[in-house]
């Protein structure tokens, strides 16, 4: 009786264990309307201010026209943004529109936002 006792809180145990990782990116979703600004230090980097947090969105590849006064456009592929899969960006400057691929989206603790340089700060 122990042995099936002990069976079943191990099994209990990892099913919990294995929820845990699906429950912290579940935090780290939101919807594409929900960022309000956004800077991009660079043409591989763009970082978004989504209320109180800040999501960082390294693009796979070079994508000038970030640094040049763009508009963001995204249409995603799920009804949230939790991963560089569900990006699908569009950079619109000066009547063009490019795609750019989002390669990696991290949401930045609070240590690496105050880390970050004024200029790049969303």
């Amino acid at each position: 009786m122990r042995k099936q006792f002990r069976a079943a809180a191990m099994a209990a145990a990892a099913l919990v264990l294995a929820a845990v990782p699906a429950l912290a990116q579940a935090q780290s979703c939101f919807y594409a309307n929900q960022w309000t600004s956004w800077k991009a230090p660079d043409d591989h980097t763009i970082y978004l201010n989504v209320g109180n947090r800040v999501f960082r969105l390294d693009i796979g590849g070079s994508c000038p026209a970030l640094r040049t006064g763009a508009t963001l456009i995204t249409h995603s592929h799920s009804a949230q943004l939790c991963s560089a899969i569900d990006w699908d960006l569009k950079v619109r400057s000066g009547g063009m529109t490019a795609g750019c691929i989002v390669s990696n989206m991290t949401q930045l603790t609070p240590d690496q936002i105050a880390a970050l340089p004024k200029d790049a700060r969303p």
